[in-house]
This record gives C-alpha cells, sequence and structure tokens, in this order.
C-alpha cells in the first residue's frame, strides 16, 4: 500500500467544511468539470456503515466505471471511507479538517491505495484530481466566506 497526502488552507470553520464535505452535491461541485456523477446514490443518513455508489463519466461525458463508497468513521472534523471501481481496487480515502483559527482550517485529503502495476497511474491520478479538487474547495468556500456564510446544515 502507498499514501498519497495534499493539504490546503480553508477559510472556514474545520467543523462547518467538515460537515459541508458530507454533502453529496459538494462532491459533485468539486470534482466537476473532470467527473460527473448522476444518479449518485448515497443515503441521507451519514453515518458508519452507510454505502453509495455512481458511474463516473469523464468530462460529463465519457461513460466509466461504477465507484463504491463505504464511510468507516465520521467526526467533528474527519471522515473516513473505503472505496473502489474500475482499476481501482483499494481507495482508502481520509478527510480531516483541522482548524487553524476560529475561521479557518487545513483540509488534508489522505488516500492510500495498493500498490502493483496500477499504483504509479493510479498515484499520479489522485494528486490531480485532489490538486483539482482542493482549488475548487478553496473556491467555494472564498464566496462562502465573503458572503458572511453562517454555516451548513445537514438535511
Amino acid at each position: 500500500m502507498s499514501k498519497v497526502t495534499l493539504s490546503t488552507e480553508l477559510p472556514i470553520p474545520a467543523r462547518d467544511a467538515c460537515l459541508l464535505a458530507q454533502r453529496p452535491e459538494l462532491f459533485e461541485y468539486v470534482v466537476a468539470p473532470l467527473l460527473r456523477v448522476p444518479g449518485l446514490l448515497f443515503p441521507d443518513q451519514i453515518v458508519p456503515g452507510a454505502s453509495g455508489a455512481a458511474r463516473l463519466w469523464w468530462f460529463g461525458v465519457i461513460p466509466s466505471w461504477t465507484h463504491r463508497l463505504t464511510l468507516v468513521h465520521v467526526g467533528a472534523t474527519e471522515i473516513y471511507t473505503n472505496e473502489s471501481g474500475g482499476p481501482v481496487r483499494v481507495w482508502n480515502h481520509r478527510l480531516t479538517f483541522t482548524p487553524v483559527g476560529e475561521t479557518s482550517c487545513r483540509y488534508t485529503d489522505e488516500v492510500e491505495i495498493e500498490n502493483g502495476w496500477r499504483g504509479p497511474g493510479i498515484r499520479l491520478f489522485v494528486r490531480l484530481m485532489f490538486r483539482h479538487r482542493q482549488r475548487r474547495w478553496r473556491e467555494l468556500t472564498r464566496v462562502l466566506a465573503a458572503a458572511g456564510w453562517a454555516g451548513p446544515t445537514r438535511t
């Protein structure tokens, strides 16, 4: 197994960022336009053991594999999932939101993937995708912070 870790600063509190990360529409936003996930199936209750799946579409038009996700842990500032799909057999993903002030946090994506002949390509994909995801997170949270956003709610 090998790990890829990327971090960035967000201008919102850690707990708020973690709550946002639990919303399927946030996932859809941060992976767009590289990936589209129409029909994302995920339960309303975000609790350990909950699972979901979605067919991935590259650039919104090229069909790909079905990606599966199971929540292992959900805390106030951390989410941990086990994922797989297509060429990715092991994708253990930890999202952590560490407070760096009252109104900001450090967001870290850490992914553990299997090694083997697919490992180098998957690690490259992880780095590129997470740079994109984190850029989209920064853009969204800057707009929210500038608008005086009061925090997310889970429906």
